[in-house]
């Protein structure tokens, strides 16, 4: 799966120096191509949530403050396939393979210590299986297609009326089991609250844009970790909430080594590139 920039020439970069036939390339003087470049990139959609993330997400051990995750929020919500340079018809050309587990591509945008910014690209029956963002906040934006997400949020161990089953599980709550289609909202996750575990089943081709802040670092205790999930049913031990739910509102999460199965194919990002600044 290649992400594409449009730049009038099919499927590849423009050559240094090249003309479409009839085409005249007129240069005014004391104009410089570095400069032509970084007023058209302060002008793309990636640029803004480039600037944005660098105000938002300006230590990474604080969470972003109510008003600077609303302001991200919006930009992304504005965001779609071709402010990345993807063609959805392209996207939704991808078949799942028939045999095995459906292979997830990503390309990462941008990476800095204080965020991240990648699009994850799924095809058909894809799973990314449940897995946790330690001291994270993360907007996810659904770009093209279809997806099934369920999350959950650690189920504070007082509310819990007595012990786990088992040392290897633990009680969380559920957020989340829905499923989207775009255009629609941003998710957004935070270190303790909104979903903070969570799983993406594709159902039809879709491509995601994820903005983590931080990003995910072993050096700096931020390591992922996957999980199963069972249903409460299966070992129930009585807890509620504060409202009296039961049963399907909580869960039973069990870490798990990550499969082989789940490498995911790395590809060059090829839409509207980023300055920094």
């Amino acid at each position: 799966m290649k992400v594409e920039a449009t730049n009038g020439y099919e499927g590849e970069k423009k050559p240094a120096g090249a003309k479409r036939k009839g085409e005249k390339l007129v240069r005014k003087r004391g104009c410089s191509r570095g400069t032509r470049r970084r007023v058209q990139a302060a002008s793309t959609a990636i640029q803004r949530l480039y600037v944005a993330c660098k105000t938002v997400f300006k230590d990474p051990k604080t969470v972003p403050e109510a008003a600077n995750v609303e302001m991200l929020q919006r930009l992304l919500d504005e965001m779609r396939p071709e402010d990345v340079g993807l063609s959805t018809d392209a996207l939704f050309r991808v078949k799942s393979s028939s045999k095995g587990t459906p292979k997830i591509t990503y390309a990462m945008i941008y990476k800095c210590d204080n965020f991240s910014i990648s699009i994850f690209f799924l095809p058909p029956r894809a799973i990314i299986p449940l897995h946790n963002h330690p001291g994270m906040t993360v907007f996810s934006k659904l770009l093209a297609g279809s997806v099934h997400i369920k999350s959950y949020d650690w189920l504070d161990p007082g509310a819990s009326n007595s012990s786990k089953p088992s040392p290897k599980l633990r009680l969380a709550k559920l957020v989340v089991d829905s499923d989207f289609t775009a255009p629609c909202d941003t998710s957004i996750l935070y270190p303790t609250t909104g979903g903070n575990i969570h799983t993406f089943t594709a159902i039809t081709a879709c491509a995601v844009l994820d903005v983590q802040g931080p990003p995910y670092s072993k050096e700096e205790d931020r390591d992922i970790t996957y999980y199963r999930d069972y249903p409460y049913r299966t070992y129930p031990n009585g807890a509620t909430d504060q409202n009296g739910e039961e049963d399907s509102s909580f869960g039973w999460l069990e870490e798990i080594d990550i499969s082989k199965d789940l490498k995911m194919n790395v590809i060059e990002y090829l839409g509207p590139q980023v300055i920094e600044g």
